[in-house]
């Protein structure tokens, strides 16, 4: 990735927000969000090339039992 390529970040393991990148110091980079005008500076392993593959890297909850019953006659 380069200055002025636009990019993808994941934001709290839920939101995919696109990006265009600014400047590249140090394995840090300085990107601006398209939507907001605002900016961050993050790391390489940050940054996704395409959407896709930012959605892929958002950790899915483990699917839960649902337990039927009195909630007070199990043990935990």
């Amino acid at each position: 990735m380069k200055v002025g390529d636009t990019a993808y970040i994941v934001e709290s393991n839920r939101y995919v927000r696109e990006v265009e990148i600014r400047r590249c110091s140090g394995g840090m980079f300085l990107v601006r969000f398209t939507d907001t005008g605002g900016g961050i500076q993050v790391k390489v392993h940050r940054l996704f090339a395409t959407r896709e593959e930012a959605e892929k890297s958002i950790e899915k909850a483990p699917e839960t039992k649902k337990v039927r019953g009195n909630p007070y006659d199990r043990w935990y």
